[in-house]
């Protein structure tokens, strides 16, 4: 075998090996091997010593048959490692924590990875009727506040590289029209602040600003409210917060 055939060998077992990993971590609980190899689409044989060989590591387990595969603790670790390490999540804790004091509600700190945002931080509301997301939770960009916010910072066709023109519903409010997004990102610009009119969650209306410390914007926060405990005056009141929050974070991150 050429050492170009050792090389490219390798990078595929790499990109296997990841592609694995990520198609556990985007699907909770415990998957047999036929559910796992119709869809990653890999020969049965090659997946299961692939898979073995993630279990002795510690990067997948199985369940008590063996013959079920899911996540592993080690994913955990190298996630937590890479929230524990991240200097934007650091210098947004003090922020984040006065957010929401003052707001009471629900807030969210996410990076733009692709076509979706990923959340690294969030601020649970002292409410009995709130919202949970999870650090971690990966949610496409075009039906969050937090999504609109950053794609609004680039350019339309910048947007339409990134977007097909049909986006996936995930509530009967969510823009599906690529265009439509488009229009609705011209707003964002200029007021400055994202909407999820329930596009995202039935009952939940979130508000989202980027935090413009690059160009375009990888960060934004957001205040996520239940529709029956939103009314004007706490609207603005929760926009005039994170306007503040924004420019906080945009001076805690300016040497970023």
């Amino acid at each position: 075998m050429s050492a170009a055939e050792t090389g490219g060998s390798q990078v595929k077992s790499a990109v296997r090996t990841v592609e694995l990993l990520e198609y556990f971590a985007g699907r909770p609980g415990m998957h047999s091997l036929t559910s796992v190899q119709e869809a990653v689409g890999y020969p049965k044989s090659s997946l299961y010593m692939l898979l073995r060989t993630l279990v002795d590591l510690g990067w997948i387990e199985t369940d008590a048959t063996g013959t079920r595969y899911g996540i592993g603790v080690r994913a955990l670790l190298v996630g937590t490692s890479y929230i524990d390490g991240d200097e934007v999540v650091a210098a947004a804790r003090p922020t984040l924590d006065r957010l929401s004091d003052d707001t009471t509600e629900t807030i969210h700190l996410a990076r733009l990875d692709g076509t979706d945002v990923v959340c690294l931080a969030t601020r649970q509301s002292p409410h009995h009727l709130r919202p949970f997301t999870r650090v971690g939770r990966r949610l496409p960009a075009h039906a969050t506040s937090l999504g609109k916010a950053l794609l609004a910072t680039y350019t339309d066709e910048q947007v339409r590289a990134m977007l097909p023109p049909s986006l996936a519903p995930l509530t009967e409010h969510t823009l599906t029209d690529r265009e439509q997004l488009i229009e609705e990102l011209y707003a964002v610009r200029e007021q400055g602040c994202a909407v999820d009119r329930e596009e995202n969650t039935l009952g939940l209306r979130c508000f989202g600003v980027a935090i413009p410390y690059r160009t375009p914007a990888r960060d934004a926060i957001s205040c996520s409210v239940p529709v029956a405990r939103l009314t004007p005056g706490h609207e603005q009141m929760i926009k005039e917060a994170l306007f503040d929050a924004r420019d906080r974070l945009t001076l805690a991150t300016r040497r970023l």
